[in-house]
């Protein structure tokens, strides 16, 4: 049997909690339920709620925002704190977890020497979002990082975020609290906000410069492989060698973030091919039963069924099973 590996599989660090308090309403989904104990357990409780699934392995992240919504100074000190905390917990687990570094992005001139200090750490990857303050992930200060992780194969999962306070002003309000932050996050913003992110480094000319740099887009790439008909017209008026539909075929891997959902898939096998489909659970936020994950399963070929499950990630994240 191929095992099952899981790449977007969240935790958080008390201490990084703690400094995030305040500064990002969607925090609050942190505290729904049981999940600020999920997300906090790194060992027996998350490794049988993954036997109960039947995940073999484990890729965890920091859930949103990870350190970028904090102070320069405090992103680069929590961001090393975290990433040699989920390094610990690979090396307590080392048959069951791996792990996607975390970026002091909101300090551009450390995000390069961090994702490198992970690398070396035996991080297979890292998490980002598409902007820190006013900084949005194409803007040239990250040049240095984006050709870093290309030449250290560390994939670039670009995790949904809040939209920013004058968005949010703007299309995003006019309901009750809580309608207001669902529409700004798992009901409409969080998806729009990551897959304009990866929209822009295509129209940037980033996969021009960077042909080998690889990102990762959850909830089968956030909205972007559902328009690429309109999409693709940017690209000649970006006077852009290839179209966006390419970059996206070619540098662009696609993840279930737990929507096991057949009429999502069919339209992404109409878009891309079976080696960008890469399976996830986006856990503790969707728990789906090994039931529920059998039955999704058996949509693929046999054939496609190993891609999805076990050698795509094995090959995009360089894992050694």
């Amino acid at each position: 049997m191929n095992p099952l590996i899981a790449i977007e599989e969240h935790w958080m660090s008390p201490e990084l909690a703690a400094a995030l308090a305040g500064r990002d309403d969607s925090l609050a989904f942190n505290e729904r339920g049981d999940t600020a104990q999920r997300l906090a357990d790194l060992d027996a409780g998350r490794i049988a709620t993954m036997d109960a699934q039947g995940i073999d392995v484990s890729i965890i992240a920091l859930t949103p925002p990870g350190t970028q919504a904090l102070p320069a100074h405090d992103a680069v000190r929590l961001s090393r704190a975290a990433n040699d905390a989920a390094a610990e917990a690979v090396r307590r687990n080392p048959t069951r977890l791996r792990a996607l570094s975390t970026l002091p992005m909101s300090a551009p001139e450390a995000v390069a020497a961090e994702l490198e200090r992970a690398a070396d750490l035996g991080h297979v990857g890292t998490m980002v979002y598409g902007r820190s303050g006013d900084l949005l992930l194409d803007d040239p200060v990250y040049e240095p990082f984006l050709a870093t992780a290309e030449r250290l194969r560390q994939p670039v999962f670009i995790h949904p975020q809040l939209p920013s306070p004058a968005q949010r002003d703007a299309a995003y309000r006019g309901f009750d609290a809580t309608t207001d932050l669902a529409l700004a996050t798992f009901g409409w913003g969080w998806h729009v906000d990551a897959g304009l992110a990866a929209l822009r480094l295509i129209l940037r000319g980033t996969f021009d410069r960077h042909p080998d740099l690889r990102i990762v887009l959850g909830h089968w790439g956030e909205l972007l492989p559902f328009w690429l008909d309109r999409a693709d017209s940017l690209s000649r008026v970006a006077g852009l060698d290839r179209t966006v539909s390419d970059c996206v075929r070619t540098n662009v891997h696609l993840t279930a973030s737990g929507m096991l959902n057949p009429a999502l898939l069919h339209h992404v096998q109409t878009v891309t091919t079976p080696d960008r489909l890469i399976f996830s659970t986006d856990y503790p936020f969707q728990q789906p039963t090994r039931t529920e994950i059998s039955a999704f399963l058996d949509l693929f070929p046999d054939d496609e069924r190993a891609l999805f499950t076990t050698r795509n990630a094995a090959s995009l994240f360089d894992l050694d099973l």
